[in-house]
């Protein structure tokens, strides 16, 4: 399990990703309540995402920034991109991470981009393998750069030195 990363010595950039007004039916009529998916990262190789829900706006922004805050994970990498590839899935969205040669630049979309830019992968190549349902596409791809692994912890893991997987 990774280890807690405290959001308070990071300089920490936010992006909304979805806003959905949501109605609920009761006996007096309809209340609406708005939705927010944010997702905020140093561009240094920490990510996380959050979701809030309030009937304003910016209320609902600002508690899905706090909740991001609070689900930061590390994102490795080698050079500006990710050590190799992954497919992350959770609910019927999958994601496909493909590491690119630098200078490639983020081939992805939406959700999957913002992940990305926020987390400081410049280079990386992706693919939706199933439902494209924004929640659902941020929560595989945050499961996909949990699954990735560097040379040296493989390493560690199998007990043999980074020499002698390279080779």
């Amino acid at each position: 399990m990774a280890s807690f990363i405290d959001p308070t010595h990071l300089d920490l950039e936010d992006r909304v990703v979805s806003i959905n007004r949501v109605t609920k039916v009761v006996k007096g009529g309809r209340r609406l309540r708005f939705a927010a998916i944010v997702i905020v990262g140093d561009k240094a190789g920490h990510v996380g995402f959050g979701t809030g829900k309030a009937q304003e706006v910016p209320e609902a922004i600002r508690k899905a920034a706090d909740a991001a805050k609070k689900s930061l994970i590390d994102v490795p990498m080698v050079g500006t991109t990710i050590p190799h590839e992954v497919i992350g899935q959770f609910g019927a969205g999958r994601i496909m991470l493909k590491p690119a040669e630098a200078g490639s630049g983020i081939a992805a979309g939406g959700p999957v981009r913002a992940v990305m830019e926020l987390g400081g992968v410049a280079d990386v190549t992706s693919k939706s393998l199933g439902r494209n349902t924004p929640i659902n596409v941020i929560r595989a791809t945050m499961e996909a750069l949990k699954e990735l692994k560097t040379a040296a912890e493989v390493a560690a893991l199998r007990g043999v030195s980074v020499e002698s997987l390279e080779g």
